[in-house]
């Protein structure tokens, strides 16, 4: 299997070698780095390649490396049925280059486009509808980054008064918080809620 992508991954590198930067097999997978400006061709052509005949654009996602200038990662993974092959395209980005759209390639790629701006705040440039999918229209910032706050920004609740849902700004203080970590299988040393007749040493 991996001499059969690895040959495979030497092809498509040899036919794309302006927009291919790496090339890699990992875990039975098919692994490119990519020129983010090239990434529509490159697509079209393991779609429409027949050595490629990758159809099936099964997920666009980010990844988020906040300590690398272009901090995020956009990966499309796709899947060729005729050759029973997967393949892992990457491009590089960071918070304001726009990512081309592949819509025009995989129409499903809309809404994956439409989660990676709402979750990573990752722009694609020519989506006609980059609005958000997942998360509130009033939602401020993008939850999947590394420097998300773990709380968020703002807690949602119903006020009697006002009759209506209000936001405001969290008010849970971490510092306050009692947080357990032992794990009741490993032997806690307290008496467990529910565990109170065993003090008495009644049965059940």
């Amino acid at each position: 299997m991996n001499e059969a992508l690895t040959e495979l991954g030497g092809y498509i590198s040899e036919e794309l070698q302006k927009e291919v930067l790496e090339m890699s097999v990992e875990h039975d997978e098919l692994m490119l780095v990519v020129n983010a400006s090239g990434i529509a061709r490159v697509l079209a052509f393991l779609r429409d390649d027949a050595n490629c005949l990758f159809k099936q654009l099964v997920d666009l996602c980010g990844v988020d490396y906040p300590e690398r200038e272009q901090r995020f990662d956009v990966v499309y993974n796709l899947l060729s049925l005729r050759h029973n092959h997967r393949i892992r395209v990457k491009i590089r980005t960071d918070e304001v280059a726009p990512v081309p759209s592949v819509i025009e390639v995989f129409s499903s790629a809309g809404w994956y486009e439409r989660e990676a701006w709402d979750l990573f705040g990752i722009l694609f440039s020519d989506n006609p509808d980059l609005r958000r999918i997942l998360t509130d229209y009033g939602f401020e910032g993008h939850p999947l980054r590394k420097d998300f706050p773990l709380t968020g920004y703002v807690e949602v609740r119903y006020d009697e008064t006002q009759k209506r849902v209000v936001y405001e700004p969290v008010s849970l203080v971490q510092d306050f918080r009692n947080f357990d970590f032992m794990s009741p299988w490993e032997g806690a040393q307290y008496i467990l809620p529910g565990d109170d007749k065993a003090e008495n040493g009644d049965s059940a």
